[in-house]
């Protein structure tokens, strides 16, 4: 009788394809606003959406510092290269690395320790666009920063199409707490950002009533203009 002997060679291979279908996250991207998002995902590429389009990827399990974002007021050639007021990530419409301030952030990392996934919406780059990100079922809140930041940004701090972080403005530890862990504090324009939106990052060191967990496992939609 004659034996197939690529089977040892198969069945560890689609075992792991299985384990990286099952256990990869889904996120559906969603424009809810009323003018076109250039949506961004690193990684993931970019998208333009235009009011109520969606796009959705997919994102390997144990990936870290991800993130995405909303880009604004673009224009892009027939080759995808062109520029955008904000978030722009180095001309590319399927960007390449992360975009430029200002731009509200969503960020993960998945399949951390204790099988939880690390999410949150971070200011730090500044604000653009009203953010929600929540996982599609109940196993964990949504979180999301949807005041009117933009209108309200102190004059400083104005961008066209957004409103910066200080650090991005001033470059000062005392906003980018460059000098390690504990080497900064909450400022009057963090507080700004707080105010308004109490879920989201509005300085670097700000995990305690920034930071959320959920199970592993989960997927997730990010929504423009909740």
């Amino acid at each position: 009788m004659r034996f197939n002997t690529t089977l040892p060679i198969l069945i560890p291979l689609l075992l792991t394809l299985l384990f990286t279908s099952t256990h990869a996250a889904t996120f559906d991207i969603l424009n809810k606003c009323t003018y076109t998002v250039w949506a961004a995902a690193s990684p993931g590429g970019g998208r333009r959406l235009d009011s109520g389009q969606s796009w959705t990827i997919t994102v390997k399990p144990g990936t870290t510092n991800a993130r995405i974002w909303g880009r604004t007021s673009c224009t892009f050639d027939a080759n995808g290269r062109g520029k955008c007021k904000t978030g722009d990530c180095n001309g590319l419409l399927n960007c390449q690395g992360y975009g430029s301030p200002p731009n509200t952030l969503a960020e993960f990392a998945l399949n951390q320790p204790n099988n939880l996934d690390y999410i949150d919406i971070s200011l730090v780059d500044g604000f653009n666009i009203p953010m929600g990100f929540s996982p599609t079922t109940s196993a964990c809140r949504g979180i999301q920063c949807s005041a009117n930041i933009n209108g309200q940004c102190p004059s400083e701090l104005k961008a066209p199409d957004g409103c910066n972080n200080p650090c991005t403005v001033f470059k000062t530890n005392n906003y980018c707490c460059t000098n390690g862990p504990g080497s900064c504090g909450p400022t009057t324009y963090s507080k700004f950002f707080k105010d308004r939106c109490p879920d989201a990052y509005s300085y670097p060191q700000d995990d305690k009533t920034s930071l959320f967990t959920c199970p592993s496992g989960v997927n997730y939609k990010v929504t423009f203009c909740p």
